[in-house]
């Protein structure tokens, strides 16, 4: 007979079997998402509780005063809403009726106001080498041809508005990766393509706007700033829907300006007559 011991598979098999671990999952995920929803509940709390007065005031306002407006009534009305602590930009949104997937139905280009916007643009200028001094002198932040394009091919887009002359747009026309995503490849009918670059420079650089239709068929613009004048605000908006009115493209049936809208930075919009 063996000495050997004999495993005793009999208490083995009798033993109880280990306990099931509870599942930590679940509750981790639960908790997170009550914690969610309580933090958006907070959130919406703590934004019922910050609206301002003037804001509210400034709704009221609103709503007394809807429909549309002539011009000038539209200015007073948007400069009598409660001011906030800054100086506001006053944008117009003017909603035409055009097709923007026509060509021949597309609007751009740019304006300066007769009493102008209030803001200035840095600009850079493509000149020959013996125009560069006077493009700085008037308002150029830079100005050159092969150096220049070089820097921007290298990441420097420090500036808002570029203007070339037509004989370096062999320079620019290879930079049109670079800047047209970005809205800055300049253009003839932007104005920003022009034989007589240096006047350009003093237009944009003294805050010439430019406009271009959305796929909405809209523009938009700025007119000025809430510190000016009823009369500057005005005689601004007016002059640009007027000048809107002279470029309607030919291929446009029906009604052509539908709705133009005045506001603030952080005002409620006016409506402005435009029939």
């Amino acid at each position: 007979m063996s000495d050997e011991a004999t495993p005793n598979t009999e208490a083995e098999d009798t033993q109880a079997p280990a306990p099931e671990e509870t599942p930590q999952v679940d509750a981790a995920a639960a908790t997170a998402t009550e914690e969610r929803t309580a933090w958006k509940a907070r959130l919406a709390r703590r934004r019922r509780r910050t609206r301002s007065s003037r804001g509210a005031e400034n709704r009221k306002m609103a709503e007394a005063a809807a429909g549309s407006h002539p011009a000038a009534d539209a200015v007073r009305i948007l400069k009598n809403f409660k001011p906030a602590k800054f100086d506001q930009t006053v944008e117009c949104c003017l909603h035409l009726g055009i097709d923007p997937r026509q060509a021949d139905q597309q609007l751009r280009g740019a304006l300066s106001m007769p009493k102008g916007t209030g803001k200035t643009a840095r600009v850079i200028c493509f000149c020959a080498a013996d125009k560069v001094d006077d493009a700085k002198a008037a308002g150029a932040i830079e100005a050159g041809s092969d150096e220049l394009a070089e820097k921007i091919r290298n990441g420097w887009f420090e500036f808002d508005v570029a203007i070339a002359s037509p004989d370096m747009m062999r320079v620019v026309g290879q930079l049109g990766k670079v800047l047209g995503p970005k809205g800055l490849m300049p253009s003839p009918k932007a104005g920003t393509v022009t034989p007589d670059a240096i006047t350009a420079v003093g237009e944009f650089a003294a805050g010439k706007s430019e406009y271009r239709n959305d796929d909405g068929g809209n523009l938009h613009i700025v007119i000025g700033r809430l510190s000016f004048s009823e009369a500057d605000l005005t005689e601004n908006l007016e002059f640009f829907l007027s000048t809107i009115e002279k470029l309607r493209p030919a291929a446009v049936k029906g009604h052509y300006m539908k709705k133009c809208v005045i506001s603030g930075t952080m005002t409620p919009g006016v409506e402005v007559s435009v029939s």
